[in-house]
């Protein structure tokens, strides 16, 4: 089915959401049964291992051997880098820009915020990406259920819906019902934020004891937490008992060593999404903290977010997971942030495509399900035209993505 018409069918399930319980589902389609065989002669496991000559069976969506006979339909990767589809654990694909180019504000009516959200779903998944964390709209529940149970073409997508967002004067009572109220709405995570945005000071907006309040919470009710932290949040998020700090700009070493050693996943960013908004900053200003003095604070503290890396790098055990925060502009180019890591974080390459791998997947707890080459595992495997091992910019040629044993991009040789 052309692209077009997926985001048209995407929008009719945006438009009926609010009438599912009178619509009868659509199965979800089954994955090819296969037998399907992928010849590689060098592959990337997502756990760090150099796999040299894999055949991988593809058979019901998932990978069922990486020493497969030649059966049935063969896929012919020779000549590339073949690795586990990405996992970024931060995205926004509610965000893009409106039909006259600037940032989508909820003015846009349902039908073009639908195909915006598609289309940002399409462009990272044809970037490589085969699972992604969504946090902070409620928009992208439809989306998520779409890919899901229906078989539109997508990233597997968690989402966290809005976000939670609180004043010092919130009562424990009205915390915890804000995680319950996420959790029956069927979010897959809580997000919270802890600190204001970058662009208007970065200050605290929860004590401590009401972190630990919500990530009690979220563990209660089976989620995990994100937190939205700067400054001494990170060590707060820690103390607190939550999952995952996001950005952490500002934060000292010693508050990150809190994080490390409380087994926190830390989520900097320097690849791309400050350089998204300098470039894009015209379709932006004048939107809620858009402003061009956000956009100078941002672009001035870029240097303190590479220095966050490369302290939180070369930190033992510290556990630096993949995650773009992309927006507007940035969907599809989230590879970037590797390129990023490698240059202003002093990541090795195979360090950053495992955050992206094993450290992610683990990070959204489904370490057992996805992010690594094996049997057993889902069938969501990219291919790249280079070795990134050598030149990370081959992370920008991604020729190849599958996802759940279905295929959707490649040209190549596939043979009968």
């Amino acid at each position: 089915m052309p692209k077009l018409c997926y985001l048209v069918l995407l929008a009719v399930f945006a438009a009926i959401a609010g009438y599912a319980a009178e619509v009868k589902p659509v199965p979800a389609p089954l994955p090819p049964a296969g037998p399907l065989v992928i010849l590689t002669s060098h592959a990337l496991d997502g756990h760090g291992v150099v796999l040299e000559e894999a055949q991988i069976g593809v058979a019901d969506g998932r990978i069922t051997s990486l020493e497969a006979p030649m059966d049935g339909t063969v896929i012919d990767l020779r000549g590339y880098t073949v690795m586990p589809g990405w996992i970024d654990t931060h995205v926004h694909l509610s965000s893009h820009f409106d039909r006259t180019g600037r940032i989508a504000t909820d003015s846009e009516s349902p039908m073009e915020a639908a195909i915006g959200i598609a289309a940002a779903a399409w462009d990272t998944l044809m970037g490589g990406f085969t699972t992604v964390q969504s946090v902070g709209d409620p928009t992208e529940k439809p989306l998520r259920d779409a890919i899901r149970d229906h078989g539109f073409p997508g990233p597997r997508v968690l989402t966290s819906l809005e976000w939670i967002a609180a004043t010092p004067d919130t009562t424990p009572g009205e915390l915890r019902e804000m995680v319950r109220d996420r959790k029956a709405q069927g979010a897959d995570l809580i997000k919270i934020f802890a600190s204001a945005s970058q662009r208007v000071g970065a200050t605290p907006t929860l004590t401590e004891a009401q972190l630990e309040i919500l990530c009690d919470e979220a563990h209660a009710v089976g989620l995990r937490a994100m937190v939205h932290a700067y400054r001494s949040q990170v060590a707060a998020a820690a103390r607190a008992g939550c999952d995952q700090v996001e950005h952490a700009t500002y934060a000292t070493q010693e508050e990150l060593k809190t994080a490390v050693d409380a087994g926190l996943y830390i989520s900097p960013q320097v690849g791309l999404v400050v350089q998204n908004y300098l470039e894009n900053e015209d379709r932006y200003l004048g939107v809620g903290n858009y402003t061009e003095e956000g956009m100078q604070i941002m672009k001035r503290d870029m240097s303190l977010d590479f220095e966050l890396c490369r302290i939180a790098a070369h930190m033992p055990n510290a556990k630096l997971v993949f995650s773009t925060d992309s927006t507007a502009g940035a969907h599809g180019r989230n590879a970037e942030e590797f390129i990023g890591r490698v240059n202003y974080c002093g990541q090795t390459p195979m360090a950053a495509l495992v955050s992206a791998g094993q450290v992610a997947a683990e990070a959204l707890g489904m370490g057992d399900r996805i992010g690594r080459l094996a049997p057993g595992y889902e069938a969501d495997i990219i291919a790249l035209d280079g070795d990134p091992l050598e030149d990370i910019t081959a992370v920008q040629r991604v020729v190849f993505v599958m996802r759940g044993g279905r295929v959707y991009k490649w040209s190549g040789s596939v043979l009968p």
